[in-house]
């Protein structure tokens, strides 16, 4: 399945969560995207389909592809500790999750362009891959040339919020990674055990 490009509120009316950010569509219409969605019942899901709309919902909340997806599993399962866990940290160890987390991009999607377009520096050295894991102590940049960018400086101006496992400087554009987040500081609305559930068939 390639990245999908289509509009994000009828993704979000598909998991009846706001999972791009605040949705001003999805408040409207409370119901699953098509022409039966108003009338259609919530019918009894079975196990296996709640398990694989949770999968869904992660990849389409970080853009993530299958094949990257299921390799991520495999090597939190790998891990020691518990995967679900494992899972969500590889996840938010992404290069491109690390630019939108620390304000770079308003987006994922937009932080994965910037880092596809050169405009990233990873201690000090241009990483232009998305799926690039950022190690802890690893300092994150905007690119020399690439700081006067209106999209970069407008994102960086409403930056609200601050994740305790990122420090950010304002005067070098650049933040540390810290550490990998626990769990109950990713904010996300996320049951990985059924993901790890899923994968255990």
């Amino acid at each position: 399945m390639a990245r999908y490009i289509g509009p994000k509120s009828r993704i979000a009316r598909k998991f009846r969560e706001p999972i791009y950010g605040p949705d001003k569509y999805l408040e409207k219409k409370k119901y699953p995207p098509g022409q039966h969605g108003p009338t259609k019942r919530k019918g009894k899901q079975s196990e296996y389909s709640v398990q694989l709309m949770e999968k869904q919902k992660v990849k389409y909340t970080y853009g993530i592809l299958e094949k990257q997806f299921a390799n991520l599993f495999h090597k939190a399962s790998r891990k020691s500790g518990i995967t679900g866990e494992n899972l969500l940290q590889l996840i938010e160890a992404r290069l491109d999750n690390v630019v939108f987390r620390m304000g770079i991009a308003p987006t994922r999607d937009g932080a994965r362009q910037l880092v596809s377009h050169r405009h990233i520096i990873v201690n000090g050295k241009v990483v232009n891959i998305a799926s690039y894991t950022v190690k802890e102590g690893d300092i994150i940049g905007v690119r020399e040339r690439s700081k006067s960018l209106e999209t970069i400086t407008n994102s960086l101006f409403g930056r609200s919020h601050k994740y305790p496992w990122i420090e950010w400087d304002n005067q070098t554009m650049s933040g540390k990674f810290v550490s990998l987040p626990s769990r109950d500081q990713i904010p996300e609305n996320i049951k990985e055990q059924l993901i790890v559930e899923l994968y255990s068939k």
